[in-house]
C-alpha cells in the first residue's frame, strides 16, 4: 500500500497543493468552512430533534438542515480528499486521523439509518421527535463532535 500512497502524492492536483502554499492554504480554508456548515448544521439539527428551539417548525427547519449538512458534508469530502493526497503516507499512519475517518463514517451511517426509516417522516410529520430519533440525533451530536476534536488532534500526532 505504500506504493498507492507515494503515487496518490505524485498526482498533478497534489503536487500543485506541494507547491503552492496559498493554494494549500485556500483549500484547508474550504475544508474548515466546509467543516463549520456540516457540523454547525448537525449540531442546530441534533439540538432542535432534542427538544430546543421548540418555536421553529421542524419540518420546516428539518429537510433545509439535512441539505446544508449534506452540502457540507461533500465540500468536506472533496477538500479534505485533496488534503489528505498531499501527505497521503503520513496520514494513513496517524491515529487521529483514521479516528476521524471512523466518526465521520459513523455520522453518515447514522443520518442514512435516520432518512431511511419511516421515523424521520414521522418526525416531520408530527413536528416532534420519537425516542428513536432523539436517540440518533444524541448519537449524531457526539460523533460529529468526536470528528471534529479527532480532526484537530491530528497535527499533536
Amino acid at each position: 500500500m505504500p506504493e498507492l500512497w507515494a503515487t496518490l502524492a505524485a498526482l498533478p492536483p497534489a503536487v500543485f497543493l506541494q507547491q503552492s502554499s496559498v493554494a494549500y492554504l485556500l483549500v484547508n480554508a474550504a475544508h474548515i468552512a466546509s467543516l463549520a456548515m456540516l457540523v454547525g448544521t448537525m449540531v442546530s439539527l441534533d439540538l432542535r430533534l432534542l427538544g430546543a428551539f421548540r418555536t421553529v417548525p421542524l419540518a420546516v427547519i428539518g429537510p433545509f438542515l439535512s441539505r446544508m449538512a449534506a452540502g457540507g458534508l461533500i465540500l468536506a469530502v472533496l477538500t479534505g480528499a485533496w488534503l489528505f493526497s498531499v501527505n497521503a503516507t503520513e496520514y494513513v499512519s496517524n491515529t487521529a486521523f483514521l479516528a476521524k475517518l471512523c466518526l465521520v463514517g459513523l455520522g453518515v451511517l447514522n443520518a442514512v439509518w435516520l432518512h431511511t426509516r419511516g421515523n424521520w417522516a414521522l418526525a416531520l410529520d408530527k413536528g416532534q421527535a420519537s425516542p428513536a430519533v432523539r436517540l440518533h440525533a444524541a448519537l449524531s451530536l457526539g460523533v460529529w463532535l468526536g470528528a471534529v476534536v479527532a480532526g484537530r488532534w491530528i497535527g499533536f500526532l
